[in-house]
């Protein structure tokens, strides 16, 4: 076997972490081409391959598994020693990659990144918005932001921003033609416009009342693939819209939309940044967090309850 570098082991690690030759090559500042081509020197140096490949997928050989295994705790150790130097300077140093759903990317996320990179303008960030729940250790993303009910316990969360809320939403002229629903089931009669995820699952409506929770599977001539996507459609009357209260409380005091069952749009924990525990936390993140944290202590917009009053 002839003599391999850390840098060989480069394009395996971010293929291994992505499956994925685009999103590997992006990672890593390079072509698909060139990274096939270096993967292929590498599986010829080990005499062994370590993907097996076709047209439409690429997943680990055995080989493959047995070499991730030993090299990613090495590099992880090696990216915290480096990342360690960063407590001697002045000002953290450093790169984040997160992993948000489009709307919290935009509700929440943005606005405290902007906030954050002021402060902290040796620190860069890249936001990948993904709708689909993802492992971001495995991913190689820093943290992921998410609604904390969906993030695995083995994760470490911190809140960011303020309690969110549902919203069942839709245009004037759409009432004018359609009875406003009474009860959630009856939702199930109307033209609503449903929410798919990039997994292939179709949203259920979530409800909550007086303890009582329900699901309704509500069906629709429209489905869409984005939740802004889906405030649109309902502006232009195409039906009724589940949406969070923040992203059409203006559409609402502006009676461009109307509201719906109220009463059964319950409250939700909000949008959490979550990470892995690690003997040795990136200074960048460390800074992240610790600035999430001392804005969840300034004074925030106290909520309306959940039957709407003020």
């Amino acid at each position: 076997m002839r003599n391999i570098s850390p840098s060989d082991l480069m394009p395996f690690l971010a293929l291994a972490r992505h499956l994925s030759f685009r999103r590997a090559a992006d990672e890593i500042g390079c072509t698909p081409s060139a990274l096939s081509h270096a993967l292929k020197a590498l599986e010829e140096k080990l005499d062994l391959r370590l993907f097996n490949r076709t047209t439409r997928s690429v997943a680990l050989t055995e080989a493959g598994e047995r070499l991730l295994a030993r090299v990613a705790p090495a590099f992880r150790d090696i990216d915290d020693a480096l990342d360690d130097l960063n407590n001697l300077r002045g000002a953290p140093v450093g790169r984040l990659r997160l992993n948000a759903a489009r709307v919290s990317a935009k509700m929440v996320l943005l606005p405290v990144v902007a906030r954050f990179l002021d402060a902290y303008p040796r620190i860069s960030i890249e936001i990948v918005v993904e709708d689909d729940l993802v492992d971001v250790v495995s991913e190689g993303f820093d943290a992921g932001i998410r609604f904390g009910e969906v993030i695995a316990q083995d994760m470490i969360a911190v809140p960011i921003g303020s309690r969110q809320r549902s919203a069942i939403v839709a245009a004037p002229s759409f009432f004018e033609r359609y009875p406003r629903p009474r009860a959630p089931e009856e939702l199930k009669d109307l033209p609503c416009i449903g929410l798919r995820f990039e997994s292939g699952r179709l949203y259920e409506w979530e409800f909550e009342r007086g303890g009582i929770a329900l699901s309704v599977e509500v069906n629709g001539p429209l489905v869409v693939g984005d939740q802004d996507l889906m405030v649109e459609a309902a502006l232009l009357g195409a039906g009724i819209a589940y949406a969070f209260e923040d992203q059409v409380e203006t559409h609402v005091a502006e009676n461009r939309l109307v509201r719906v069952l109220e009463d059964w749009c319950p409250y939700y924990g909000g949008f959490h940044l979550y990470y892995p525990s690690r003997r040795q936390m990136p200074a960048a993140l460390r800074a992240f967090v610790d600035f999430l944290k001392m804005a969840n202590l300034r004074p925030q917009r106290e909520p309306r309850d959940r039957f709407g009053s003020a």
